[in-house]
């Protein structure tokens, strides 16, 4: 919804700070590496019930997967490291749902639902990506071509601060994300429908 005009802020200035860190010789992988490593530590935060230090991580963790991309262009972009930010992403994602779940025992129905909106939705726009590049569908830039829809990157990150920072409200927070998973699902589903009959 939002993750467009936020990533079109935020170009320029990661681009910039991207071209330093590729002169310098720092390699995209290893940025994504790192903040996976980080990324794991706001996952351990949050299961110990650590909030803001797991939201201070999250943040740290998103603000390296901002940065591979940028660095990978300054550099040359690879496959390889287009499959492991995507393998990153989806591991620290999935991951903050399980620490969740661990951390808030009432909320575990929940996470078990926002687990299957994920797996619904990273599904039908892995499938889509495939299918993009076959029809040489354009994309912007990104090693796979996201469909748009409710629930985003930016509008994860956010997600993910409300319901950390508001822990004695977990359940009815993940139920609420859930439901706008569910609907970026459809969105989804709907657009490639659309453009596999056209």
């Amino acid at each position: 919804m939002f993750d467009a005009s936020f990533r079109r802020h935020l170009t320029a200035p990661l681009d910039r700070v991207g071209g330093v860190l590729a002169d310098r010789g720092v390699a995209p992988t290893s940025v994504t590496l790192l903040g996976l490593a980080v990324g794991v530590g706001a996952c351990v935060a949050v299961a110990l019930e650590q909030w803001w230090l797991g939201i201070l991580l999250w943040l740290v963790n998103r603000l390296a997967d901002g940065l591979d991309g940028p660095i990978a262009r300054h550099l040359g972009p690879t496959d390889l490291g287009g499959f492991v930010d995507i393998m990153a992403d989806f591991a620290i994602y999935g991951g903050m749902v399980v620490a969740i779940g661990i951390a808030q025992p009432e909320a575990r129905v929940a996470c078990l639902a926002l687990f299957l909106g994920y797996y619904l939705s990273g599904s039908s726009f892995l499938a889509f990506s495939s299918l993009a590049t076959k029809r040489e569908v354009a994309g912007d830039g990104r090693s796979l071509n996201f469909p748009a829809g409710l629930a985003e990157g930016s509008e994860t990150i956010a997600a993910y601060v409300i319901i950390l920072a508001l822990p004695a409200h977990t359940e009815l927070l993940i139920w609420i994300w859930t439901a706008i998973v569910g609907i970026t699902f459809l969105q989804r589903i709907g657009y490639v429908t659309r453009l596999l009959r056209s």
